[in-house]
């Protein structure tokens, strides 16, 4: 199961125990709170995915990377379909 949670509408508790992947997106630096507060609530052989939001991928990217460099338990994760323009 690849959770990505969202500010707006939370995804209900008990589903993260039962996450294997947790996808959070990027759009803005303090979305990495959201992505930390979200990461405890996982087990921890969950894989930890910063994918950046694709409308501002341009600048949050660089963010991301350092992030993750800082932050080895993360790993970038992009939406190659968008590179490739495929909708």
């Amino acid at each position: 199961i690849c959770l990505s949670p969202k500010k707006q509408n939370p995804p209900q508790e008990k589903i993260f125990k039962k996450a294997n992947e947790l996808k959070v997106i990027i759009s803005q630096k303090s979305d990495l709170i959201w992505a930390e507060e979200n990461a405890v609530k996982v087990d921890t052989s969950c894989k930890l995915f910063l994918q950046p939001e694709w409308s501002v991928y341009e600048s949050i990217i660089p963010e991301i990377v350092e992030y993750v460099k800082l932050n080895q338990k993360w790993q970038v994760s992009l939406q190659a379909h968008k590179f490739m323009h495929i909708p």
